[in-house]
């Protein structure tokens, strides 16, 4: 019976995402006044801040970086393009992995221009702003493939996907907590994609904290699981995980205009 409960949830938060819209969510997420650049206290610095000293601090290395449920965002990857020969983009929708397509094609048709995010890392890399063109050739270079997954079943990728020995390092930003019905389909799904890095492979996690909602577009209101930082380090000792570093950034007041996250927290832990 309560194994039949959690697939009603997982089932239902799929249902949820049915209204979707990426072009409507990066309007949203990721241009001013949420997602500034230029603001020291604004999310997305932090964010790009934490993935470019996880990828250069060099122990975090290999062949193949998995991006867990990229939905319809790229920054995740952009410091991680420079250590990792190929680049694999993941997510349960197909209009995620149609804007991703977009992109990486480059043939116009994307809903957000990812320049002042190319740039920002460049900066980040000690390299000119302008170097941003080099950054995007090779982010297109060594993206292999953008794929379906399904963080809630024991095998979330295909099994031809990736080799026989799993992927060197896996990142993931707002995904498991908010696809997941509750604590316990969170800690499962942690779980379940560790299976798909070899031992002593890294996860870079970046989720929310004490937010019980987001607006997936006008109207639709996503539920998701409120964590809190103990819920998530038992989770990643749960699944099979060391932790290495946890980092909170707590959200201004006048930013929190599209969901009720207290505070965003970014994770560096290997798979035991």
């Amino acid at each position: 019976m309560e194994e039949k409960g959690a697939e009603n949830g997982v089932a239902a938060m799929a249902a949820c995402y049915q209204g979707f819209d990426p072009a409507a969510y990066l309007q949203t997420n990721y241009t001013p006044p949420l997602a500034d650049l230029e603001r020291k206290d604004s999310t997305v610095p932090w964010k790009l801040a934490c993935l470019h000293r996880a990828f250069t601090e060099g122990d975090v290395s290999g062949e193949l970086l998995v991006d867990i449920g990229s939905g319809p965002t790229l920054y995740q990857v952009m410091s991680g393009c420079e250590v990792f020969n190929k680049v694999l983009l993941t997510d349960f929708l197909e209009v995620n992995r149609q804007e991703l397509r977009s992109w990486l094609q480059d043939e116009g048709g994307c809903s957000l221009d990812w320049t002042p995010y190319l740039q920002h890392v460049c900066k980040l890399e000690g390299r000119l702003p302008s170097a941003w063109t080099e950054k995007a050739a090779r982010l297109r270079q060594v993206i292999v493939d953008i794929v379906p997954i399904d963080v809630h079943r024991p095998q979330p990728l295909a099994l031809d996907v990736l080799p026989a020995a799993g992927a060197d390092c896996l990142v993931s930003s707002y995904c498991l907590e908010s696809v997941s019905p509750d604590l316990a389909a969170f800690t499962r799904a942690l779980g379940n994609i560790g299976r798909l890095l070899w031992p002593h492979g890294h996860l870079l996690l970046i989720g929310t904290l004490g937010m019980s909602y987001y607006l997936g577009a006008p109207g639709v209101k996503i539920p998701t699981v409120p964590l809190n930082e103990a819920q998530v380090c038992a989770s990643l000792k749960e699944s099979g995980y060391t932790l290495i570093r946890l980092e909170v950034y707590t959200v201004p007041q006048d930013i929190k205009l599209f969901d009720d996250a207290s505070a965003v927290f970014f994770v560096k832990a290997m798979k035991e």
